[in-house]
């Protein structure tokens, strides 16, 4: 093992492939060699199987059994001693394909779209190990650059797992999605239903957008290429069919059924889980509402450090300007804007003045006011 490898990934055009490109090269400071059949700078695949020490596939679920499997074929026992990673979100196939492999054999599954932030911190990372020995502490290294939150399983856990976590949610969500899509239609489209909404209506159709607007094939195997899928997707029916028989007989030994059925699946949860899950629900209601709020500035701090927020904030109090919030996102380039709210009653002149010495003074850069 070396303890400055050069990394090889198939995929490396893809989306994630270029976010792992930019981590590897700029945060670990390794040598990065990619290959991708769109790409035609890529490095030829002889190429990594001769120079990668740590071979990562970041291909399309559909392919990358069969694709590993080429790569196997190709190496002919070069692999021995290296280390090979996927990051496919169905765990299965790929590990047993590169457990045929001779090298050293870890899943990785990342639960999020690659992130705008340099590393996934806040965010969970799968972790299957299948066969690791000399390439554990380097593997243990790498997790720690990274940041995720690390749970570890089993390939086939992982899948299992996936069924529900994945699964089961987009296929509930593009369900809603297409009945929106209907009733939209004769109410005058999504947005004269959207003035109505509840926060659990809003989170929904956030979901279910944030799963159209990414890549459909992702989507399509979770469903088609997780053989648990299936399974889980009729206990899904069959209690959602059983919800709508309850509701036509509308009596009430169809309520009682009801309560019995469905909302004691709370004993389920138990109560610390109901107790967590509540407030983690209640958060974002609270950031929702701060998000929609009309008083508002939003601001680039470009001098990213230490004590630059309290600079900013100053500014807001030398014009006797109260806050009522202040949420960080950060743009798809990977700049961190702050929006900041405003009480009720706020001083038009004294906002205006403190956006207006914001910019002049160069403490930050005013993207929008409201």
């Amino acid at each position: 093992m070396k303890p400055s490898p050069t990394i090889g990934i198939v995929g490396s055009a893809g989306t994630y492939g270029r976010w792992l490109r930019r981590f590897f090269s700029t945060h670990l400071g390794l040598r990065v060699l990619g290959h991708d059949p769109g790409d035609p700078d890529a490095d030829p695949p002889q190429a990594l199987l001769d120079q990668a020490d740590v071979l990562l596939f970041a291909t399309p679920i559909r392919v990358t059994a069969a694709l590993i499997d080429d790569y196997v074929r190709m190496s002919a026992g070069r692999e021995a001693g290296k280390l090979w990673l996927d990051i496919t979100s169905i765990k299965q196939g790929a590990v047993e394909a590169m457990l045929r492999s001779r090298a050293e054999v870890v899943g990785l599954h990342p639960m999020t779209a690659p992130p705008k932030a340099p590393t996934m911190k806040g965010r969970v990372l799968v972790v299957c190990e299948a066969r690791l020995d000399r390439w554990r502490p380097w593997l243990r290294s790498l997790l720690d650059a990274l940041e995720g939150e690390c749970v570890y399983a089993s390939a086939q856990r992982h899948d299992e797992m996936m069924a529900l976590v994945q699964a089961m949610v987009h296929a509930s969500h593009l369900a809603q999605a297409g009945v929106l899509e209907e009733y939209a239609a004769r109410l005058g489209g999504l947005e004269a239903i959207m003035p109505f909404r509840s926060a659990s209506f809003e989170l929904d159709v956030a979901i279910a957008a944030r799963i159209l607007s990414l890549n459909p094939a992702i989507y399509e195997e979770i469903q088609f290429g997780n053989t648990h899928a299936a399974e889980v997707l009729d206990r899904l029916l069959e209690r959602l069919a059983e919800l709508r028989d309850l509701v036509r007989r509308g009596d009430d030994e169809a309520r009682a059924r009801f309560r019995e059925r469905f909302l004691r699946s709370r004993e389920g949860f138990g109560a610390r889980a109901l107790a967590e899950g509540n407030y983690a629900y209640e958060r974002v209601g609270y950031l929702l509402a701060d998000l929609v709020g009309s008083r508002y500035t939003s601001v680039h701090l470009p001098d990213d450090r230490p004590g630059s927020l309290c600079t900013l904030l100053h500014v807001f109090e030398r014009h006797g300007v109260s806050l009522e919030s202040i949420h960080s996102s950060r743009t798809p380039g990977g700049e961190v804007h702050f929006r900041i709210g405003f009480v009720r009653g706020t001083d038009p002149a004294g906002l205006a003045a403190a956006v207006e010495e914001i910019g002049r003074s160069g403490i930050g850069r005013v993207l929008e006011s409201g």
